[in-house]
């Protein structure tokens, strides 16, 4: 209710001229009458609500947008650089990608397919993978695998292992990362060990105690160099995002 109050108190600002807004001075006459003709006014130009309402959006975007690019200012290090979190794409790219995502998550799932298509089409994107839990047990479980995997076979072996989350069906359980392991190639053993390691927990508890300093609560959620998705979103506007960013460096 809140911002279509402040969005007609707004609109009554874009109608009125600037001395009719100081109300410092009227007679409770004057003010019940300066209601009244409000009132009128907007039940006669219901347009003028709506049009304040997109002004007071555009200005709380605006507002977010520039406290997003502090928030990144102030966490880079972490953000992009924190030594544990798969690096993909061009590591050399003149632009980083961050993903916070969650194996359980469906929109990460498809969120994934618009990234594969980005980094496809544009080869000078470095693109980092935040391993982000939030959505129960098995997304944790999942994390925790493909953290296990990563620390003790590379990164070659985490890709192979992500991508696999992001389609696999299966129980996230000891049997089926077992098979899923030995459908890759790789040592399940050793994974299956590392998985409940204090490293493997480090990293999650690391990635989410950043995300709480960027404010993310949900997945997928992106940094994009000093701009921050918060949600899904189609590879065309990814790729308008990384342009805004190259336009103003």
């Amino acid at each position: 209710m809140r911002p279509l109050v402040t969005a007609a108190a707004l609109a009554v600002g874009l109608a009125l001229p600037a001395h009719a807004l100081d109300l410092d001075n009227l007679s409770e006459a004057e003010r019940a009458t300066l209601h009244d003709e409000i009132r009128a006014y907007l039940l006669e130009n219901p347009e003028v609500i709506m049009e304040a309402v997109a002004v007071l959006e555009e200005r709380q975007s605006q507002g977010q947008a520039q406290a997003d690019v502090a928030l990144v200012r102030d966490n880079a290090e972490a953000i992009f650089d924190d030594g544990h979190s798969w690096v993909g794409g061009n590591p050399e790219g003149d632009v980083t990608l961050v993903e916070f995502m969650d194996y359980r998550c469906g929109y990460c799932r498809r969120a994934a397919a618009e990234v594969k298509g980005l980094l496809e089409e544009d080869g000078d994107i470095r693109f980092v993978v935040k391993e982000f839990p939030i959505l129960g047990e098995d997304s944790l479980r999942a994390s925790r695998f493909a953290i296990a995997t990563l620390q003790v076979a590379g990164d070659d072996a985490y890709k192979a292992v992500h991508d696999a989350l992001m389609n696999y069906s299966g129980s996230m359980n000891e049997a089926g990362f077992t098979r899923l392991a030995d459908s890759l190639g790789l040592d399940a053993n050793a994974i299956l060990a590392e998985m409940d390691s204090d490293s493997v927990s480090d990293v999650i508890a690391a990635n989410h105690a950043l995300a709480r300093r960027l404010e993310i609560s949900g997945t997928p959620s992106f940094v994009i160099g000093d701009q921050m998705v918060r949600g899904f979103v189609p590879q065309n506007a990814m790729a308008q995002v990384v342009a805004e960013i190259r336009a103003t460096e």
